[in-house]
C-alpha cells in the first residue's frame, strides 16, 4: 500500500542546497549481525575480484571504499566460511556488473546476459573469453557443489530477470524515460538485485525450499516487502550521486515528476513508503502458513535472512563510500545531505 502524501511540499523552481534523510535506523529495530568469518573471507574474495576482474587503479581504490565484503558478511551472518566465500565472490562480481551496465548500450547489456546465463547453465563446459563469463564460471561452479536444484534454478531465473531489466534500464536512460510510480515499483524489484541475493540466503544456510513455499502468495508478498524497503531506501541514499549524473531511475525522481513534490517532499514520502514496506514485511511474515515442522524451520531461516538484508543494507550504506564519500558517519548522525552540483551534459 502506498501511503498518502503527508506534509508534501510543492516543487520549487530552484533546487535547495541540501535535504534531510528519513530516520531509517530509528524505524528499523532489527539487530545488525556480522559474520565471524568476515575478515578472513573478504580479503581473499576481494583479491579474487581484482585478479579475475582485471581491476586497476582507480577502480581498486573505489572498490575498497565500497566495503562489499562488510555488506555480504552482514547479509549472511550465519554462513560458514566456504559458503560466505562464494556469496562474497558473487556480490563482488555483481557490483562490477552494475558498473558495466552503467557503461553499456542495450546490445552490450543483452550480450552480457547471454554470456552469463550460459555460464550459469553449464559452468564447467561453457567456454568464453569474456571476463564476466569467466567469473561466473568460477563462483557458480562452486555454488553448484552444495546448492539445491530449486535454489540453482531460482538463482538463474532471478539473474535473468535482472539482466532483462538492466537492459531495459539502459534503454530508458538513453531515451531519458521516467517511469510512473505504478510501473516503477515492480521494475525496481528486478533492477535492485535483491531477488538473486535472496536466493543466496538459501544457499548460505544450505536449505532448498520447495517450490510450493516460494510460490505461495504470502511468501512472495514477504519477499516483495523486503525488496521494496531495500530498494527504496537505496534510492534515497543514492539520489544525490545519481541526480548529479542526471540519472532518473530513482524513486525520488519518479515522485517529484508524478506527484509534483519538491526534493524534501519526495524524500519524506519515500521514507513513508519504506515504513509501509516494513509493516507489510512484518504483517506477512506473521501470517505465513505452516508446511510442516522441518519446512517451517527452513522458512524461518529464510525470513530471518530477509530481515538480515533489510538491516544490513541500512548500516552498510553509511559504512561505504559509494553514496556519501568519507562523510558516511557524519551523515548517519545528522542525516543532512548537501546536494552535489550536476555534471555538465
Amino acid at each position: 500500500m502506498i501511503p498518502p502524501a503527508i506534509h508534501a511540499t510543492t516543487r520549487s523552481d530552484s533546487e535547495p542546497p541540501e535535504f534531510i534523510l528519513p530516520d531509517f535506523l530509528s524505524d528499523c529495530h532489527y539487530p545488525l549481525r556480522v559474520n565471524p568469518h568476515y575478515d578472513a573471507v573478504f580479503r581473499v574474495s576481494e583479491q579474487w575480484l581484482f585478479d579475475e576482474g582485471r581491476l586497476v587503479e582507480p577502480e581498486i581504490t573505489k572498490f575498497v571504499g565500497l566495503r562489499a565484503g562488510y555488506l555480504t558478511a552482514a547479509c549472511y551472518p550465519d554462513a560458514d566460511a566456504s559458503h560466505l566465500r562464494v556469496c562474497s565472490d558473487f556480490i563482488n562480481w555483481s557490483w562490477k556488473v552494475d558498473d558495466w551496465l552503467d557503461e553499456f548500450n542495450v546490445d552490450s547489456a543483452l550480450g552480457i546476459r547471454e554470456c552469463c546465463i550460459s555460464a550459469f547453465r553449464d559452468p564447467i563446459n561453457f567456454q568464453t573469453d569474456k571476463t564476466a563469463g569467466k567469473m561466473c564460471k568460477s563462483f557458480f561452479s562452486r555454488f553448484r557443489e552444495t546448492g539445491g536444484p530449486g535454489c540453482i534454478e531460482r538463482f538463474i531465473h532471478t539473474m535473468d530477470l535482472f539482466f532483462i531489466a538492466g537492459a531495459k534500464e539502459v534503454d530508458n536512460r538513453a531515451k531519458k524515460y521516467i517511469h510512473d510510480l505504478e510501473s516503477y515499483i515492480p521494475f525496481r524489484r528486478d533492477t535492485s538485485g535483491c531477488k538473486f541475493c535472496f536466493v543466496l540466503i538459501e544457499y548460505a544456510a544450505q536449505i532448498d525450499l520447495p517450490d510450493e513455499v516460494m510460490s505461495h502468495p504470502i511468501m512472495m508478498a514477504t519477499e516483495d516487502a523486503a525488496n521494496d524497503h531495500i530498494s527504496w531506501s537505496n534510492d534515497v541514499f543514492s539520489y544525490n550521486v545519481e541526480q548529479s549524473r542526471h540519472e532518473t531511475h530513482n524513486l525520488i525522481a519518479v515522485l517529484m515528476r508524478e506527484r509534483g513534490l519538491d526534493l524534501q517532499g519526495a524524500v519524506d514520502y519515500s521514507g513513508q513508503m519504506c515504513k509501509s514496506a516494513m509493516r507489510r514485511f512484518e504483517d506477512n511474515r506473521a501470517t505465513l502458513p505452516s508446511w510442516g515442522e522441518e519446512v517451517d524451520r527452513q522458512v524461518a531461516i529464510y525470513v530471518q535472512g530477509l530481515q538480515d538484508w533489510i538491516v544490513a543494507n541500512l548500516h552498510w550504506s553509511f559504512e561505504s563510500t559509494r553514496y556519501f564519500g568519507k562523510d558516511g558517519q557524519a551523515v548517519k548522525q545528522d542525516r543532512i545531505i548537501k546536494l552535489l552540483p550536476k555534471r555538465p551534459l
